[in-house]
């Protein structure tokens, strides 16, 4: 979480109310009364979203695991790293990064193998989604067993071959992006 300077306390919006919208299974849409800095108020719609984990795995010979699906929001199959939602509220995220590891790729690990890469906000303007991104070695294969509303298929890539496609722009989700441009960071620019 940012620290607020004393700066930056000019720049708070206070909560007077919120109304729920919409409340779904996985969504929950918002909509708040908030004041504003200058006394004034103002409407914000947003999404209340559980929090998600992600996983990058990586093989011995640097090549990572990424998955293609259907994402019906933007119409198109899309290449992306592991990843999905908190089961529960408060679910620890690295519990989450392994089960979506075993599940969507069959793939697992001792939690000795992963590590954080970061945490990042998806969308700060409409959604307090948090995902925490990991990364995964020494990866022993299993069968993959996604979600019966779920259908994938696993790709093996060579790293250097993913920063391609982000430069392309043939990669496009956000969470995919950062964790295979950090991984190539910690592996390719190490001090």
């Amino acid at each position: 979480m940012a620290m607020i300077d004393n700066e930056d306390k000019n720049l708070i919006e206070k909560k007077i109310s919120s109304e729920k919208v919409f409340d779904g299974v996985l969504l929950h849409v918002l909509k708040d009364e908030v004041e504003l800095p200058n006394g004034h108020t103002s409407t914000r719609e947003w999404i209340k979203h559980p929090g998600a984990a992600s996983v990058i795995p990586l093989l011995p010979d640097n090549q990572i695991i990424l998955v293609k699906q259907f994402r019906y929001p933007v119409g198109q199959v899309t290449l992306e790293v592991p990843a999905g939602k908190f089961d529960k509220e408060g679910e620890n995220p690295l519990e989450c990064a392994k089960r979506e590891l075993s599940e969507e790729t069959g793939y697992e690990t001792d939690e000795k193998n992963f590590w954080k890469l970061t945490t990042i906000a998806t969308t700060v303007g409409f959604t307090n989604e948090m995902i925490h991104l990991f990364a995964a070695k020494d990866l022993r294969s299993g069968k993959k067993h996604p979600d019966e509303d779920e259908f994938i298929n696993t790709v093996k890539i060579p790293l250097t071959a993913a920063l391609h496609l982000v430069e392309t722009g043939k990669i496009i989700d956000a969470k995919s992006i950062i964790s295979i441009l950090m991984l190539a960071q910690q592996l390719f620019h190490k001090n």
